[in-house]
């Protein structure tokens, strides 16, 4: 894991490369204070505040700084100073002005690197940055702390990342914060009512399981996290094709999104009494796989006909579900790379949430927006659930038609949870296809910043 710690500092007043943050709107204002020798340098870089870009400035003698776009906002957002960071060389910096927290991630992640199979050959030293407010600091390497765990479970081939190794990641995260943690395997999910979980995973060697883990006061009010571990998706008898296989090591991201999630609401202490359940398995092929046609029990007693095995998501969720519902939370939070459906329509950067309840809703978008960690609602269309109906069982897993994925995958979950329990559910890629400052192509951290600052509102 990335040192973090090392990248910001209270600021002594000591001597430091001083960042200027532009705005489009703002350039012009910015060039004519400059001596001509740094205009001159900002106009062979074609440097006019543009988001994602950055010019080197020369001063007197040996003196620089660094101009960083912000493009057509006046206020930094979360990946802003990410692009500094990754150009600057080792050393101390200051902005010139107030430093907006949340800049502060871009500047933490884009120093990031995942290096469990790769060591830099030339690792540059780290790009640390002063600052005035401890609390700010303290606040973003928590965030950044989460980030990186995502990103780096995720980017774990699945060879490494198998059932036993998300329940590790949770355990460690258990001891570390004083919670107890539990777990069910194997033939023990038949014995303790676990159906659909036991029924996608028997077909691996790596037995599928579930994973609690419970935190906080039992006077404090229960928020129940639940995440999709499936640790790789080969499709099941439905089997996926090669290039759509590629990439389903990063099938578990929803299950690293509720284990940072978990990690952020510890790190901040929140007044909350927290539930984590992560249902994880392999998706595989053997003999002994769930085959389509056949009809599976879930822990609520629902009975499933399994339209096609590549819709297992919803079936190891299902019992997850019912599980932190039998707790009666005050509110549940599921995270699931469920559908690609959902990416079709929103594309790889922007999660689709789905929730039974319109405050939760707004609180949640709000946040997103508010913390530049973005969703888009699509609606639980009640009609839509003739889609996935069944002639001999409760409901089937899969829809006949190609029509409303996303939504039919979360209808599907909304059996599983009462009206009364307000209850969101996030369908993510948890996957960054293309490379940008702080942001390398790999696994990515989505949402888990506007749920955390939903929960801190909702239950301050």
């Amino acid at each position: 894991m990335t040192d973090f710690a090392r990248l910001l500092a209270p600021d002594q007043g000591e001597a430091a490369t001083q960042i200027h943050l532009v705005s489009s709107a703002g350039f012009e204002a910015f060039l004519g204070k400059l001596p001509e020798v740094a205009r001159a340098a900002v106009a062979a870089a074609g440097f006019r505040g543009r988001a994602d870009s950055a010019v080197f400035l020369p001063g007197g003698g040996t003196e620089w700084s660094l101009a960083v776009g912000l493009g057509d906002s006046e206020e930094a957002g979360r990946w802003t100073l990410a692009s500094a960071a990754a150009q600057l060389p080792e050393g101390r910096y200051r902005l010139s002005g107030p430093v907006p927290a949340l800049a502060l991630h871009g500047w933490l992640m884009a120093q990031h690197r995942f290096g469990k199979y790769r060591v830099e050959e030339h690792p540059r030293g780290p790009r640390q940055l002063l600052l005035s407010d401890v609390a700010a600091m303290r606040r973003a390497l928590a965030e950044a702390v989460a980030a990186a765990e995502v990103r780096d479970l995720v980017d774990t081939p699945a060879e490494d990342m198998g059932p036993g190794e998300i329940e590790a990641a949770i355990r460690a995260l258990g001891d570390s914060a004083g919670a107890k943690v539990s777990a069910v395997v194997g033939e023990a999910l038949i014995e303790q009512n676990f159906p659909a979980i036991h029924a996608v995973g028997r077909a691996s060697p790596r037995r599928p399981r579930i994973v609690t883990m419970e935190w906080g006061e039992p006077s404090h009010p229960l928020v129940a996290l639940v995440g999709k571990g499936v640790c790789f998706d080969t499709g099941g008898l439905n089997l996926k094709p090669g290039n759509s296989m590629g990439l389903m090591k990063k099938d578990m991201g929803g299950a690293a999104h509720a284990i940072a999630l978990a990690r952020l609401i510890v790190a901040r202490g929140l007044k909350v009494r927290l539930k984590l359940v992560v249902a994880t398995v392999d998706n595989a092929v053997a003999g002994d796989a769930i085959r389509p046609g056949d009809v599976i029990s879930t822990r609520k007693g629902l009975s499933v006909e399994i339209g096609n095995t590549d819709a297992e998501g919803r079936l190891i969720l299902s019992d997850a579900l019912a599980l932190a519902v039998e707790a009666k939370p005050a509110l549940i939070l599921d995270f699931a790379t469920l559908t690609g459906a959902a990416r079709v329509a929103l594309g790889p950067d922007l999660p689709a949430l789905m929730a039974n309840d319109r405050v939760l809703a707004d609180q949640l978008l709000a946040a997103g927006e508010e913390n530049d960690d973005p969703l888009w609602e699509l609606p639980l269309w009640k009609p839509y659930n003739r889609l996935f109906r069944s002639d001999i069982a409760d409901l089937n897993n899969n829809s006949d038609s190609g029509f409303a994925g996303a939504i039919v995958g979360g209808l599907f979950l909304d059996r599983f949870v009462p009206k009364d329990i307000p209850w969101a559910h996030m369908d993510l890629y948890a996957w960054n296809p293309t490379p940008r400052p702080g942001r390398p192509k790999g696994g990515a951290a989505m949402t888990i910043f506007a749920c955390l600052a939903m929960l801190e509102g909702r239950f301050a």
